[in-house]
């Protein structure tokens, strides 16, 4: 019975054991990172494992002295990929097996991969362009950094856009319908003040947004503009340092200050920028029907402060959090002269003064989760933004019996919240789906007081009424693209859903009148896009890309409120303007040379709806016009674009561009055809349908000579042929920059001078035929010299994972090549 029983016993543990013998072991991989130059440990460096089908298994970071440790590996052949910002990704296979269960590597020696630095550390001489399916990426150099000390300065440098330095206007592709974007963020700042708010040298890239994927904002017919910053994530602390002086009449300073502590899993960083000095414009517009002549004299007086304050924490290596906050003020003042000269009567004129304050608050945070699948991630984004501005006008009139002087007070209060969620699953080594969310509520609210007087429609004068306008444009979307590559064929394809809901109502009222103009609008509009790019050798890239896209009235385009005004013209918003939509379709072509490459492009677009200018004669005074904007009938525009870049020796090399684009505009004004010697009258008046075909082009080149390995020397030079638009005809313009860039210290300070419009022909010349025929020219301070000084401090040279920029995601594809 004794042996029966020890006999079960181990029949028993036999069949509990067996099993037991072939259960898979688990295994691990450890190691240590060093930096193969500093000998010192490397914390926070990705460490992957992927098995023989290039799947990935696990993945962790180093820890603080470079020690890694993964462990729960599966029996089998792997390969562990060590990776970091700024160095060379190593490829350390091994194996989870018989005999070698815990593996360990010991030191893994990591070398420094220069052509990957950051280029917040390090800045290339000679900016470049790169051609992708949907954009072209400017990465700016020194030769742009020292050319202005503003963004505003060196948008003329870009190709196919133009600033308008008058207005600040901003175009592309010679149509101001253009969203600019900071990091893939709209704000609320207006944009002419905007660039003058951002030191060129805080500019790491400018992306020409032509033809935007679904996964982008559909606003702007000619696309978008997104200016990208810089931002230090090196170990330790970190900075740098510019000043400038900018002078033609008057004296222009600007300096900024970029810090950055990076320690452990917290990054740090905060940002300063300051431009303040006054600006001179002056010019003249001659009426041809009455001899009478327009003088303007005006002094802008602006101080601007920029504060970005961030921090990122890296919780561990699947997930980031992070948060910052820009607080942008402006005060600004301008004070102006403008008379009016006639025959045998004496001067009149109105002189003015304004006073404008505002502070921009933007807060915003962001999560992005990466999960186990490489390149499976998650991004949630809010951002927060308020615009709060007050501005003072005071009228005084000079031999005029009306108006009497007066004073105008505009307050706004504009709010943005901006929900973005996006996920982006690799579904196989060759293609990708994306899917997001997004939210985007606004509101503004305008008030507006005088105390001038104005006519009722009797005539009677009365007082000016006081206006609250209100504006809300709420808009959800949702967008899904789906890419794929083969062979030598990659494609995308994509569509994006939004419902708008806005409402307007615009009050009016006096003392003993109230006068109430709503407006609601609510649609629903589907944008699709695609993009195809063909790469038959590494010289060689054809691409194909076509969207839909809208244009929403501008905030000053629905703004009842007067915008601006003179003694003989008046500017107001339409508030029941509908969004106008543009179907685009693009080619490009990029060829690489030997030494360079070469760019090409053409682009057309079908506008529905248009948004244009309408003028027409004041009722109320016949001398005066009235400008505001109205949707018209569908029309075209087509272009072509040619970029280059060739470095004929190692001491010269030279960056070109040429740019056409053709387009037809139509417009409505009222023509005030009053016999010579006569009073005008209403009957005086006619309406004119305005139909303009304008074709346009223009001309950059940049030249870098290399004098010695410190010493720069550059010339750059732009043409543009005249305009024709709906009110005016523009003059073809044209202008000369040279400069010179020393580099000190090492190359950790650069110190430029440059002297721009060389022989002074910055000059806005027009002519015009509605509602009055009129020449004119206007001219600001563009004869400038300017002296700029950068230092850069810190050795930090670890890099650590940079957070995610929205709308920064660039379709794969394309050539890079010279800017200009």
């Amino acid at each position: 019975m004794k042996s029966l029983f020890f006999l079960c016993i181990l029949m028993c543990s036999t069949a509990f054991a067996q099993p037991a013998s072939h259960l898979p072991k688990e295994g691990s991989v450890s190691g240590t990172v060093i930096d193969a130059q500093l000998n010192q440990p490397l914390p926070y460096v990705t460490v992957v494992i992927k098995n023989n089908k290039n799947e990935t298994i696990n993945g962790s970071i180093t820890q603080d002295d470079g020690s890694f440790k993964i462990t729960k590996l599966p029996e089998g052949q792997f390969s562990a990929l060590i990776q970091y910002i700024g160095y060379k990704t190593i490829t350390q296979p091994f194996k989870i097996g018989k005999d070698s269960y815990d593996v360990n590597f010991g030191k893994i020696l990591l070398e420094e991969d220069i052509a990957s630095l950051d280029e917040v550390t390090v800045v290339a001489e000679v900016s470049s362009i790169q051609q992708k399916v949907d954009r072209k990426v400017v990465t700016v150099g020194k030769d742009l950094v020292t050319s202005g000390a503003t963004a505003s300065d060196i948008m003329n440098n870009i190709p196919s856009v133009s600033i308008d330095q008058q207005t600040g206007n901003l175009s592309l592709r010679g149509n101001e319908n253009v969203r600019v974007m900071v990091d893939g963020k709209l704000s609320n700042v207006p944009v002419d003040q905007l660039l003058k708010q951002i030191p060129s040298s805080s500019i790491k890239q400018i992306e020409l947004i032509t033809n935007p994927s679904a996964r982008h904002n559909p606003e702007g017919m000619s696309g978008i503009i997104n200016i990208i910053l810089h931002k230090n994530t090196n170990i330790g602390f970190n900075g740098n340092i510019n000043l400038g002086l900018t002078n033609d009449i008057n004296a222009k300073f600007n300096s900024s200050i970029d810090l950055n502590y990076r320690n452990g899993k917290f990054n740090f960083y905060g940002n300063y920028g300051n431009n303040i000095g006054k600006g001179a414009n002056y010019g003249t517009i001659d009426r041809l029907d009455n001899n009478s002549r327009q003088e303007f004299d005006i002094l802008n007086i602006n101080k601007s402060h920029l504060y970005k304050f961030g921090v990122d924490f890296y919780a561990n290596d699947k997930n980031t959090i992070s948060v910052f906050t820009n607080q942008n003020t402006y005060d600004g003042k301008a004070n102006a002269l403008i008379s009016i000269l006639a025959p045998n009567t004496a001067m009149q004129g109105q002189y003015f003064n304004v006073f404008a304050d505002n502070l921009s608050s933007q807060y915003n945070f962001a999560w992005k989760h990466n999960f186990t699948k490489e390149g499976e991630k998650l991004d949630l984004e809010v951002d927060y933004n308020t615009y709060g501005s007050d501005e003072t006008s005071n009228f005084e009139y000079i031999n005029m019996s009306f108006p009497p002087n007066y004073s105008d007070y505009v307050d706004t209060d504009r709010k943005q919240t901006t929900i973005n969620l996006d996920y982006v699953n690799p579904l196989s080594d060759n293609s990708k789906l994306e899917v997001g969310l997004e939210a985007r509520l606004f509101n503004t609210d305008l008030d507006y007081d005088s105390t001038g007087k104005s006519f009722d429609v009797t005539g009677t004068i009365i007082n000016t009424p006081s206006t609250d306008f209100n504006y809300t444009r709420d808009i959800y979307s949702a967008y899904i693209t789906y890419g794929k590559s083969f062979d030598k064929w990659s494609y995308q394809v994509g569509a994006r859903a939004e419902t708008v809901k806005e409402d307007a109502d615009a009050i009016s009222y006096t003392e003993n009148s109230r006068e109430n103009n709503p407006f609601k609008n609510d649609y629903f509009q589907v944008y699709p896009s695609a993009f195809l790019t063909y790469t038959p050798s590494d010289k060689n890239s054809y691409q194909a890309s076509l969207s839909r896209r809208v244009d929403r009235p501008g905030l000053r385009q629905v703004n009842p409120i007067r915008e601006w005004s003179s003694p003989l013209t008046s500017s107001f918003g339409n508030a029941e303007l509908q969004p106008q939509f543009t179907n685009s379709i693009e080619l490009n072509y990029t060829r690489k040379l030997e030494k360079g490459s070469i760019t090409g492009g053409v682009f057309y677009r079908m506008i529905e709806d248009e948004i244009n200018r309408a003028v027409f004669v004041d009722r109320l005074d016949l001398n005066k016009a009235i400008l505001t904007f109205d949707n018209f009938d569908n029309t075209s525009a087509y272009g072509i674009e040619l970029s280059s870049s060739y470095k004929p020796t190692q001491w010269w090399s030279f960056n070109a561009s040429f740019d056409l684009f053709a387009q037809t505009q139509k417009g409505i004004s009222e023509i005030l055809n009053t016999p010579p010697g006569q009073t005008p009258s209403l009957d005086d008046i006619s309406l004119s349908e305005i139909k303009v075909d304008n074709i346009a082009y223009s001309l950059r080149m940049s030249n870098n000579f290399k004098v010695t390995k410190k010493l720069t020397l550059s010339a750059f030079g732009m043409y543009r042929s005249e305009q024709e638009g709906l009110q005016f005809k523009s003059d073809a313009m044209y202008f000369v920059n040279t400069g010179l860039r020393y580099s000190l210290m090492n190359d950790a300070a650069t110190f430029s001078f440059n002297y721009n419009d060389v022989f002074n022909t910055m000059k806005a010349g027009f002519k015009g035929s509605s509602p009055y025929q009129q020449v004119g020219q206007f001219n600001w301070e563009s004869n400038t010299w300017n002296i700029g000084l950068s230092y850069r401090f810190g050795g930090g040279k670890y890099r650590a994972l940079q957070r995610k920029t929205r709308d920064s995601n660039e379709i794969q594809g394309g050539a890079g090549g010279g800017i200009m």
